[in-house]
Order: C-alpha cells, then structure tokens, then sequence
C-alpha cells in the first residue's frame, strides 16, 4: 500500500562535518529560545501568585482578572503589526527593542504599589512581547545552519510554546512560595538582560524589506484583534448577549473586513493575502486555536481544582502540572525525527485524538476525586502537545518566502492567543453556566466536555487535510 503523507524532510544522509557556524548559530537559536520562553512563561506564571497579589495590592475580584487579560488583550492584538515591523526594520532591530520594553515593564510591575501601577505593566509587557515574538521564529529558521538544524530549532520552538503555559505554573508556585509573587515579575529581568547583552553577538540580523508601511491596515489589524480579545475577554462576567460583548465583536469584524479589503489593495500589505490561501495553512491555523484554546482552558479550571477542592498550595499546585511540560519537553527531541519519517500529519492525527479523549476522561470525573484520578489526563494531555505542536508550525512556515516569516509567525501565534482568549472565554462561560455552591466539579465537569469539543474540532481540522489526501497518489503531496 503507498503511503501518503504531508511533505517532510529529505531523508538525505547525515553530513560526516558541521557547518563552519553552527556553534555560533547553536548559541545564537538557545539564545533566542531563552527569550521566548520567558514571554510564553508570563502568559501563565502569575496564576497560582493572584490570591497573593489580590491581597497585597487590594483588587477588586472583577479586577484581578486584568492582572492576566491584559497581557493576553496587548499580546494578541499587537502580534500582526508585531510581524510586519519585523518584516520591515529587521527582525533582531524589532526582536531587541520589544524584548527591551517587555523586560523594563517586568520590573515596573514587581515594584508596583497598586493595581492599577501593575495593570498598565502588564499591559505593556503584553506589548513589548508582541513586538518580539513574531521575529522568534524568524530568526530561529535563519540561524539553523542545515535543515535537520531548523527542524530541531522548530520541535524546540514548539516544545517551548505549549511547555511554557504548565512551566510558569510551576515557576510560579515555587517563587511565590519561597519568596514572594513579585519574583514572578521580577525573574524576567536578568533573563531579558541576558538576552539583549549576547543576541547581538551569536544571531545576524535579517535583511529589511524597503517598503511603505501598511498604516490602514496596521489600524485595522490591531484594533480588530484587540476588540475581538476583549469582548471574549468579558464574556464570562458581562455575558454573552451584553452590549459590550457584542459590540466589541461586532466592531472586531468590521475592522476585519476592513483590513481584507485593504490587504487586496496595497503594494506592501500587513497580512498578505496568499497566506491565507492554502487549505493546508488555514486549516493548521485552526488546528492551533482550538488546541490551544482548550490547553489555556484546562489551566483554568484545573488551577481552581488543585487549590480549592484539594487545598494545595501555590507550590504544590505548580509541581502537579509537572507530567506536561516534562512530557512535552521529552518528545521535543523525538518529534523532528518522526516528522522526517512519518510526516506531520500522522502525528496531528494522534495528538489531536490524544487530547480529545483526554478532555473527555476529566470531564468523567466523580466526586472524591483526587490528584491520581487527574494525573493520566495531565499526562496524555503532553504527550498529546508535544506531538502535534511542532508538526503545526512547520505545516504553517511551509512555502513562506523568508522575507514574510515575519508576517506568518505573527499570524500563526496571533491565531494561538486568540484561540486561547476564544477557549477561556468560553469554557469560563460553561462553567459560570452549570456552578453549584460547594461543588466545584459540578460546573468544572462541563467546562472540561467543553475543552474536548474544542479538542475535537481540531481533530476535524486535521480529518480534512487527511481527506484531502485520500485521491492523492503521490508520496508528497503540498496540499495548497
């Protein structure tokens, strides 16, 4: 029987000698990974440090919440216009100065004496990281001196992406515990000064792409993204039929369809309209919204479960996340190898399948149950990443000239953010829907069969490029 599979890599002999630079371009790919696993961590780091910082700095319970929305509003409104700076001025140029402003606002907001001091921090910070993340993957693909190099900088890339959210839980357990949750802020700042200090030295900067800068669409991207992220943002508490939410995304589409109309029209656009049209690309896109959305949405429920109904501790609660980024970072040295075999669609296949049933299995869960019951599903739930994160991402960079990396990974990781202000939001939702006073699992068990729905629409995305594959006849097929 032939095989049909999603194209991979040339399995082209091992080369016997490493290319002239690859200690340079080694250092220079960890350099970079270091810097987006910092801006990853501070997505989910200070989740187990809010009842601290809620008592610290005297939140209101409806304002706690924007300790983390407005990172999550600033980072994923912002990544697209993020993507075409790089595009434009040069990715480390852009790289260099996001991570400058995303590390001085890590230590404005530890040394914040109020809510509204630390609000606007994260905010900003929310900035500085979109500002940075889009050259990430740029500037990890330009470094790698060979293919197999590029494949393993993207499993890390990966890894580092969907590990991260679990890590800064258990980051952010261990620092508020032993020290204080202000540490959870403060610990970026000898990270980034690491970074800005040796980037330069070990990573070369791309060349700029002379061009008029899309100011029509810039507006229209930001502030579509932005009002979209901030009604699902307010969903939960203001409901789904307020005003505010539906006139922030109603306002969110407008400003959508501008921006297409506008991307058709110019010379040097934000978001070029090619990306968009590959079955393979847009389907991966989805692929990595609904899976991250159900991730993001399981951190919030299973936080709240750990602490309230088991009463761990900060600490404690972050180490039990453990089996998922040490799952997710074990298969990140496994996953290029596979994918040079198998292809990337066998792997998205049985990731997404993987996290499906292993929604389901927490959304089974009984009365009585403890950390042993949860522990398989936290489990399954990284393996299940670890397998299709990687894949993901290479199908979306697949066929992208270099000079609009900078444009896709900003699409790519907008989609991701959205996915998970899109999943929270409504898992959130579902839970606040069927809450029952003492009994947590109640609610929490519909918002997990909701995560399996989101899991599963992704499982339906992978199934059409699967069937799209089935008249097919050749081995390697692109699928655009």
């Amino acid at each position: 029987m032939t095989s049909t599979v999603l194209p991979r890599a040339h399995k082209a002999p091992l080369p016997s000698d490493l290319p002239p630079n690859a200690g340079r371009a080694a250092a220079g790919i960890f350099i970079v990974l270091i810097a987006q696993l910092m801006l990853v961590l501070d997505a989910t780091v200070v989740n187990v440090a809010l009842p601290h910082i809620s008592t610290d700095l005297s939140f209101s319970p409806a304002g706690l919440s924007w300790v983390l929305n407005g990172y999550t509003l600033a980072f994923g409104g912002l990544l697209l216009l993020g993507g075409r700076l790089g595009d434009v001025f040069g990715r480390l140029r852009v790289f260099w100065l996001g991570l400058a402003v995303f590390t001085l606002f890590s230590l404005v907001g530890g040394l914040a004496q109020s809510a509204e001091m630390l609000v606007v921090s994260r905010a900003l910070q929310g900035v500085g990281a979109a500002i940075a993340a889009p050259s990430v993957l740029a500037l990890l693909t330009t470094s790698a001196p060979d293919e197999a190099a590029r494949n393993r900088a993207l499993g890390l890339f990966t890894a580092v992406s969907s590990g991260g959210g679990a890590l800064g839980l258990i980051l952010g357990g261990i620092l508020t515990d032993l020290i204080s949750w202000r540490w959870t802020l403060f610990i970026n700042v000898p990270i980034g000064l690491f970074v800005l200090l040796t980037v330069r030295r070990f990573v070369t900067e791309t060349p700029r792409r002379p061009g008029r800068f899309d100011i029509v669409g810039a507006i229209a991207a930001t502030g579509g993204a932005v009002s979209v992220v901030w009604g699902l943002i307010g969903a939960p508490d203001h409901g789904w039929g307020s005003v505010r939410t539906i006139g922030a995304l109603a306002l969110g589409v407008v400003l959508i369809a501008i921006l297409a109309v506008t991307e058709r029209r110019v010379a040097h656009p934000l978001l070029r309209p090619s990306l968009l049209r590959s079955h393979r690309r847009v389907a991966s896109l989805a692929i990595m919204a609904t899976f991250y959305g159900g991730m993001m949405a399981m951190f919030f429920l299973m936080v709240q479960f750990l602490e309230d109904d088991l009463g761990f501790s900060p600490l404690t609660t972050g180490l039990a996340f453990l089996p998922m980024p040490a799952s997710i970072f074990t298969l990140s040295r496994i996953t290029p190898r596979l994918v040079a075999r198998f292809g990337q669609l066998p792997l998205i296949l049985v990731g997404t399948t993987g996290m499906t049933l292993g929604f389901l299995r927490l959304a089974e869960l009984g009365s009585g149950a403890g950390y042993v019951d949860v522990f398989p599903s936290l489990l399954t739930l990284g393996i299940s990443a670890g397998l299709t994160f990687m894949p993901i991402t290479s199908l979306v960079l697949l066929g992208v000239e270099p000079e609009h990396a900078g444009s896709a990974s900003g699409l790519l990781q907008t989609m991701q953010q959205l996915g998970g202000s899109v999943g929270l939001a409504v898992i959130a939702s579902v839970y606040a829907a069927n809450a029952v006073p003492g009994d947590f699992l109640h609610g929490a068990r519909y918002g997990f069969g909701a995560s399996a729905i989101l899991a599963g629409l992704a499982l339906v995305s992978a199934l059409t490029l699967a069937a799209r594959l089935i008249p097919r006849r050749s081995p390697r097929v692109a699928l655009d």
